[in-house]
């Protein structure tokens, strides 16, 4: 397909999302750009900042609309990874279709950063605006007011103004709304009556430290919770403004409502690293809690028998919901045992299980494991059975190399992977089931 190819799809793909600031033939030359630096990753390359470039040259085109991300990284999961591969039967596909989740995962990353990025852009340009105005109006107040004012009431932003001993000066709408009340109920009354004992956070106690004079400005996120319960996520600066003299007059502040970003960016998060079909981990995720995790680690690998007869029977409609009766009932088995269960492959599984207590855990797993999975289940009204094949390993010191530990318990099942489903844990370390 190449990069041109790749590019016209993935410009289609974002076709109405938002008005570019670029012509459709301009964001091909842009995509097809990018599309070469992608291509090269997913062939092994390693320009490690390549999917998080893509993502800032797509906001800086201004594609700053969820839909960009989801649209975007479908092209990176599939599109990419058909134009890469040599097709489904190509051995590369697998380690292709990994690089490229890690293409997507490294790219909702930059597209979050790149929009907070342009937030924080625009907020330090409305304070310096503001604080601009303020400033003017203690030299030129009869001009400087209306102008103050207009910015004041006008901002998409939320301003106020706060005066040494914490009570609130002044307050346009859009701060009120985020604080959950009105803007004339709030002039007199002091910061800590407003915000609560529930919102009296880092965010107040820094308030407190400028109102002293310890400090003369700060830029912190926080949240507010309203009395209903619903949480708002504000992006908050605030400054002193002093007089020619150089003393502290009053305290204004400018805040952002960066609730849906935040809401996208634990979206994007989910999305990245879990699998789309099971809610389970995925791969990304998995491998990142290894690295970190808590010895001793119980691991369990799990490969589905007669999955295949399955989807080729019944199609893969049946077989997505199988494989989601199957996630469904190993999650709730291994939350027994305070652990993990990640899909790593189409019908591979492994479980985690950190600070495991000693070999005997880790068996007692893999037989509750083995019997839960292997029960009867219905799907549209067909009674169906799965085998499972379990190789299970309990590790003291994990190896420093991840895929030992996942070598170790992949070599186990398939050893035993043609035995009659008997369960057995070895004197080295080992058990295994099939």
């Amino acid at each position: 397909m190449g990069s041109w190819e790749l590019a016209r799809r993935w410009a289609d793909a974002l076709d109405g999302v938002v008005a570019p600031t670029l012509n459709r033939s301009q964001i091909e030359d842009m995509l097809a750009a990018l599309s070469l630096g992608l291509i090269d990753v997913a062939l092994g390359g390693d320009d490690a900042d390549v999917a998080r470039r893509t993502a800032r040259m797509l906001v800086a085109a201004n594609y700053r609309d969820p839909a960009a991300v989801s649209r975007s990284v479908r092209v990176i999961c599939e599109d990419l990874v058909n134009d890469v591969a040599s097709g489904p039967d190509d051995p590369a596909l697998p380690e292709i279709r990994h690089r490229a989740i890690a293409l997507a995962a490294d790219f909702a990353a930059g597209f979050t950063a790149a929009l907070r990025s342009a937030a924080l852009a625009e907020q330090e340009a409305t304070l310096a605006a503001v604080l601009a105005a303020a400033e003017e109006s203690e030299n030129r107040r009869a001009l400087s007011e209306a102008r103050f004012e207009a910015v004041f009431d006008g901002a998409m932003v939320g301003i106020g103004t706060v005066d040494l001993t914490g009570r609130v000066l002044n307050v346009n709408q859009e701060m009120a709304r985020m604080l959950g009340h009105s803007p004339e109920s709030m002039p007199g009354r002091t910061v800590a009556d407003i915000l609560g004992p529930k919102n009296l956070n880092h965010a107040f106690a820094q308030l407190q430290r400028m109102a002293s004079g310890e400090i003369d400005s700060f830029r912190t996120e926080t949240t507010n919770i309203a009395d209903d319960g619903e949480v708002t996520y504000i992006d908050l600066s605030m400054s002193a403004v002093r007089d020619s003299a150089g003393a502290m007059k009053f305290l204004i502040g400018v805040c952002v409502d960066v609730t849906e970003r935040k809401q996208l960016a634990d979206q994007l998060w989910h999305d990245a690293n879990h699998d789309a079909l099971t809610e389970l981990p995925n791969r990304v995720q998995l491998f990142s809690r290894l690295a970190t995790a808590l010895p001793p680690l119980g691991v369990c690998y799990l490969d589905l028998d007669g999955f295949k007869e399955i989807n080729d029977i019944w199609g893969h409609t049946v077989g997505d919901r199988v494989l989601r009766i199957v996630a469904d009932r190993m999650r709730t088995i291994v939350a027994n045992y305070d652990g993990i269960a990640a899909r790593i492959g189409g019908d591979e599984f492994l479980v985690l299980v950190e600070q495991c207590a000693d070999e005997a855990q880790v068996g007692a797993l893999a037989a509750e494991l083995m019997t839960g999975l292997a029960a009867p289940l219905e799907v549209d009204g067909h009674v169906l059975a799965v085998g499972v094949s379990i190789g299970a390993t309990y590790c003291e010191d994990p190896p420093a190399v991840t895929d030992e530990l996942l070598h170790a318990a992949d070599a186990a099942m398939y050893r035993n992977k043609n035995d009659a489903r008997a369960l057995r844990l070895s004197p080295g370390g080992e058990s295994s089931s099939a």
